[in-house]
């Protein structure tokens, strides 16, 4: 091999050399920037994380209110049913968190609720009772602002006194079960229904079979008797403060102001004034539970904490 073509091939492996290290800068670079967009994303959800906690972590630490006495207030917002944020767990916990610190002057339950099941709200009802009868010394008050209707006011009943807004809806005391039947609309559509059952009633209320008058009877009866219920514990919760009216507990919704006369609220008032004008404090702490926010925020940081994990190992590996 002659001088020229050593040089020739010296130069080639002089370029191909920088051609790869060319290749692992930019790819070291490119993970590099990888990297700190993962940590950014880390820090990202991190700070929601903290700006979640912080109303719950001022609560448990006594930080909201200082060493003031303030108005605790619980959000009792949407439909009342089991893992929502308006469950009874949630609500329960949230009473029982106010009553245990020292500066709650009294609980203001902010309710915007259309209802839902009756089992949640009878929970909540009865440990509204039960911690009025073991902290006497802390009212409990319920305030309205579109709507406390149903379950909604099945919770309300039981507190002290009831406040809304003269264009809040309230009322809706009574019972509802709803479906639909289709047995027509197969017999159009030349569809034959074919059920087996073991028991008699297993198919109860089918929708694709006609109406089966006994189990119309049976499904009645238990909605006058979760109805009735409903209604003493509305009656045990006002009291005397119920007017007589034969519409009472038919289902109808009524303005605030009509409410306030059939004796369903007492007042009218908000979150504000009844902080201030009735408990006495203008400072307010929120106890409603934050944990469902928070469970769904760290399952996802733990997600991707972990797919950035398994990215970041080799990379640091390559370094």
């Amino acid at each position: 091999m002659n001088q020229d073509e050593k040089k020739e091939i010296g130069w080639e492996k002089e370029l191909v050399e920088k051609l790869v290290f060319a290749a692992v800068t930019e790819q070291r670079r490119s993970r590099r920037w990888g990297i700190f967009f993962k940590m950014l994303t880390f820090a990202y959800l991190i700070a929601i994380l903290v700006i979640a906690t912080y109303p719950r972590l001022k609560n448990e630490m006594g930080v909201g209110g200082g060493s003031k006495k303030h108005a605790a207030v619980i959000d009792v917002h949407g439909v009342i049913a089991e893992n929502e944020s308006a469950s009874a767990d949630v609500i329960i916990e949230g009473l029982r968190d106010a009553v245990k610190d020292k500066n709650t002057q009294g609980i203001i339950l902010n309710i915007n609720s259309p209802g839902g099941s009756p089992v949640q709200a009878a929970y909540v009802y009865d440990e509204i009772r039960r911690l009025r009868k073991k902290h006497p010394d802390i009212p409990i008050y319920s305030v309205v602002s579109d709507i406390c209707a149903s379950g909604g006011y099945y919770i309300a009943a039981a507190s002290d006194k009831i406040y809304v807004n003269q264009a809040s809806i309230i009322g809706s005391i009574g019972v509802i079960m709803n479906g639909f039947g289709f047995v027509d609309v197969l017999q159009k559509l030349g569809v034959e229904r074919r059920l087996l059952t073991a028991g008699a009633h297993k198919a109860l209320l089918d929708p694709f079979s006609p109406v089966n008058e006994e189990e119309s009877q049976h499904m009645q009866s238990l909605l006058d008797q979760v109805h009735r219920q409903f209604i003493d514990a509305v009656k045990t919760g006002r009291g005397e403060r119920l007017s007589d009216s034969p519409e009472m507990f038919s289902g109808l919704v009524w303005t605030g102001t009509e409410g306030v006369k059939l004796g369903l609220a007492d007042d009218f008032g908000s979150v504000d004034s009844v902080a201030k004008e009735v408990i006495g404090t203008e400072t307010k702490v929120n106890f409603t539970p934050q944990e469902h926010l928070l469970d769904r925020l760290v399952g996802k940081f733990a997600a991707s904490f972990g797919h950035a994990i398994g990215t970041m190992a080799p990379s640091l590996g390559l370094r």
